[in-house]
């Protein structure tokens, strides 16, 4: 997984297809036409400054029905592959898309000026018509004598399409013309079964999920029209691209099929939107903010009104891109988990929007769509202590799109009195900033907040203004989170969850529950509520030392759920013979515990310490985190005001870190895991430096130099030291 962003282009391949290209010539072309119009208009001079009938600023959220026309029936070939060598056993089954209704929400945000507008929106909508081929189908007589007809049988699909889009048009009266692209997903086909006619377990192939290398995408056009102040209806036509759809049935004993269907559509769709307005969102910075982790995100411009005044929502946005590589280093072996010791380099990205909305007296929804793209240094594997937690660990050449935090968040005031707003000393009340995933306004100094939804452990848990964030700070797992901290995530790092915050005058409580992944380090979460938990809890408290301030938080954590005790996974291998060992061959119920401090202290103005030591029980396998049992942490970050540079930061810290006795016998058989294994294992404790200088260019654009020493990486003396070189780049709203 990534190091979840707390409140995520470059390209390493291009798509296939020109089309995304071609859209953003188009799109260009739009801005350029509305300009040309302002020039060439008689009263040019005012076209700019004349306020237009409507507005169109601001955010806006909606609702859309529709039509969808695929381009493609669907299967029209299961081509047989390995094991049978001859097209004659190609099976030829009738495809199953058909054309159907779309129905779903958009929200989405515009700027203006003059008659130009621009801006991006996000949409989810159900997309009906699709499955898989299902029933009985004749054989061909060439095939297999006697065998008159084969069965498919298909499971759910993915009858759904999201995007992020970039929008640009013109605005005429009430009336605005747009053009629109950007990244797509979901269409994938769903599990399938094939069954030869009943010559048994060999005739049964099975195929999971579908899966594409290549972008999906949505371009086309629309007209909006507000029919009243906050109100307005459209209707829109978008091309929907979901990609080559590849299935593989297989037998498991060497013989498969390959099915591969391209899945495009026509859809035409008309939509009704409610604009917030500009004057819904608080521009300037507002501090003092609890949850407040990137505190240089908040805000656009300067401040408007009262800067206490509550915001009806919120928009920022922020993409990373990093660069990262490492020259030949000593080894004595390779393994399938390991940096290659030939050198390596990897660019990777992500892109995320952060939205926000009001709902009541405080309560509040966040959407946090994302695009991925690239691969992290040695496509995520080779430390315990990874390298880069900025990225993506599911590495796909084109950008891919996901929704990873949709949550309720609810804030209860505990006394509601007025007085300084000093959060440091219990002051009655405080003013939240405007940043991501957090809206401004005034909250009571003490409270509880309740967050349930899909987000990150790290979201609310062992946070540490110095080391926290790899999009701002440092980049290395061992300095953002407690190491051994196994926290339930899908292989992005986000999860379905329940949290609880209980904050007072110099100390908060926190607790939470969580699902694991369907099988440790999977791609998805568990289903049945509770089957497969975590649960942890948090104290943290607030303090003074030499005038100035500090906290230090002691965590615990329990993982509940399906997974292997390593010295059975040991004791299988030799029983049964085979190795390397695998941790799937011993599951079954157990509890994984662990917990860690976490320091956060200031030494003066614009300098501040950290400390984070960890444990937890190795006796079994990583869950959901990474490769460490038992970490410490330290280091120090200095602001650049003190050298007269205020967006400039500079940051250096080291971490120790371990494994169980087990686990050591696990990786010395050629065992792998998570993050490392190495085909064998002489053991000594990781080790890890790591030092950057960030360069900001104003509070939203910076570029930060990264240099990282890996000493035993994935916790072997046999390879190693490795120096990693990396260059991240950052903007953000």
């Amino acid at each position: 997984m990534h190091r979840p962003r707390s409140f995520l282009t470059s390209s390493v391949g291009a798509p296939r297809h020109g089309t995304p290209a071609s859209a953003a010539a188009r799109l260009a072309f739009v801005v350029s036409l509305g300009f040309a119009f302002c020039a060439l208009n008689a009263n040019a001079a005012r076209c700019e400054d004349r306020p237009p009938v409507f507005s169109w600023v601001g955010m806006y959220m909606g609702a859309s029905l529709g039509g969808a026309v695929p381009l493609h029936a669907g299967e029209r070939l299961l081509q047989a592959t390995s094991g049978f060598g001859a097209p004659v056993f190609d099976l030829y089954p009738s495809g199953g898309t058909r054309p159907g209704v779309t129905v779903g929400a958009q929200v989405g945000y515009n700027w203006q000026s003059g008659p130009v507008v621009w801006g991006f929106e996000t949409d989810l909508s159900l997309l009906d018509g699709r499955r898989g081929p299902h029933g009985l189908f004749p054989a061909s007589p060439a095939y297999v004598p006697g065998l008159p007809a084969y069965a498919l049988s298909a499971n759910s699909s993915a009858n759904f399409f999201a995007s992020i889009r970039g929008r640009v048009g013109y605005a005429w009266d009430r009336s605005l013309f747009y053009l629109t692209g950007g990244v797509a997903a979901g269409g994938a086909r769903g599990p399938a079964t094939l069954t030869l006619g009943a010559r048994g377990l060999d005739a049964i192939f099975s195929a999971p999920w579908s899966q594409s290398s290549r972008m999906k995408y949505a371009i086309g056009a629309g007209f909006e029209y507000a029919f009243a102040d906050n109100w307005s209806a459209r209707a829109e036509y978008l091309f929907l691209n979901q990609s080559l759809n590849t299935q593989v049935f297989d037998n498991g004993a060497g013989y498969s099929y390959v099915s591969r269907m391209r899945n495009e559509n026509h859809l035409l769709r008309f939509g009704l939107n409610y604009h917030f307005g500009a004057k819904s969102e608080i521009s300037g910075e507002l501090h003092y903010g609890q949850h407040a982790h990137n505190s240089q995100n908040s805000g656009n411009g300067g401040n408007a009104g009262d800067p206490d005044a509550p915001e009806r929502y919120s928009v920022h946005a922020q993409t990373t891109n990093v660069v990262q590589a490492y020259p030949r280093f000593r080894a004595l072996y390779d393994g399938p988990n390991s940096f290659p010791s030939g050198g390596k380099a990897n660019v990777g990205s992500t892109s995320d929007l952060f939205l926000g909305l009001r709902l009541w007296e405080g309560g509040a929804v966040y959407l946090n769509p994302e695009i991925d793209e690239g691969y992290g240094l040695a496509n995520s594997v080779g430390a315990g202590a990874y390298v880069n937690g900025a990225v993506a660990k599911v590495g796909r050449t084109a950008p891919y799109m996901r929704f990873q935090r949709y949550f309720l968040r609810q804030i209860i005031g505990l006394n509601g009195g007025e007085g300084q707003r000093d959060p440091d000393v219990g002051s009655r009340s405080e003013v939240l900033e405007s940043t991501q995933n957090q809206i401004s306004g005034r909250v009571d100094k003490d409270r509880i907040i309740i967050t349930l939804g899909k987000f990150a452990v790290p979201d609310v848990f062992d946070d540490n203004v110095y080391a926290h964030d790899p999009t701002t700070g440092f980049l290395n797992f061992a300095f953002n989170e407690m190491g051994a901290l196994d926290y339930a995530a899908d292989a992005w790092g986000y999860t379905y969850g329940l949290a609880a915050e209980w904050k007072q005058d110099w100390w908060t409580a926190r607790g939470g529950v969580f699902q694991l992944s369907t099988t440790p380090n999977g791609f998805d979460i568990e289903p049945q509520l509770f089957r497969q938990f975590m649960s942890i809890v948090e104290f943290e408290a607030r303090y003074d030392l030499f005038s100035q301030p500090g906290a230090i938080k002691f965590l615990a954590f329990g993982d509940n759920g399906y997974i292997s005790k390593i010295d059975d996974v040991i004791r299988h291998a030799y029983l049964a013979g085979e190795f390397p060992p695998s941790v799937d061959t011993a599951r079954g119920r157990a509890v994984k515990t662990g917990g860690g401090i976490n320091i956060k202290q200031q030494l003066a103005p614009h300098l501040g310490f950290f400390l984070r030591a960890s444990m937890a029980d190795g006796r079994y396998e990583t869950v959901d985190y990474t490769d460490i049992d038992r970490q410490l942490s330290m280091g120090v970050v200095a602001g650049g005001a003190l050298w007269g540079r205020d967006d400039d930061e500079i940051g250096v810290a080291g971490a120790f870190s371990g494994l169980h006795g087990s686990r050591v016998r696990y990786f010395g058989l050629g065992g792998t895991s998570v993050y490392i294994g190495d085909g064998a294992l002489s053991y000594a404790g990781e080790k890890n430096m790591e030092a950057y200088y960030k360069i900001g260019f104003g509070k939203n654009i910076d570029a930060t130099f990264d240099y990282q020493l890996l000493v035993n990486p994935a916790h072997n003396s046999a390879r190693g030291p490795i120096n990693v070189f990396g260059l991240r780049l950052r903007a953000a709203f």
